[in-house]
């Protein structure tokens, strides 16, 4: 599946605080659907480094900016943020538009 261009990318990288990644990873799965139930939410992820395990990625894509703004303002995501905000020790937001796409050769196959 391609996403649509243009798109909105969000990616948070946060540095959990040792030995509870687990339980992070436990708290987003159960979470996550504040972000992905959201009309203009196109896809979440959670990420986690290949070379240090309390550094996680979550990327979410979305319609448009303006649709992710409404989220990122809403009572919904305050609450999912607050649900985190327990197992992070710091983070950092980056956010990007999404200004092409090429689909990979095994794009379906798996």
């Amino acid at each position: 599946m391609s996403l649509p261009t243009p798109g909105f990318r969000v990616m948070l990288t946060m540095h959990i605080k040792p030995g509870m990644g687990a339980d992070f990873e436990h708290t987003w799965q159960e979470v996550s659907a504040a972000v992905s139930g959201h009309p203009a939410n196109l896809g979440h992820w959670l990420l986690r480094s290949s070379t240090d395990d309390d550094l996680y990625y979550v990327c979410s894509d979305w319609v448009d900016e303006p649709r992710f703004r409404e989220f990122e303002g809403s009572p919904t995501h305050v609450e999912h943020r607050q649900k985190l905000h327990p197992y992070r020790s710091s983070g950092t937001m980056a956010t990007m538009r999404v200004v092409g796409h090429v689909p990979g050769r095994a794009v379906g196959i798996r």
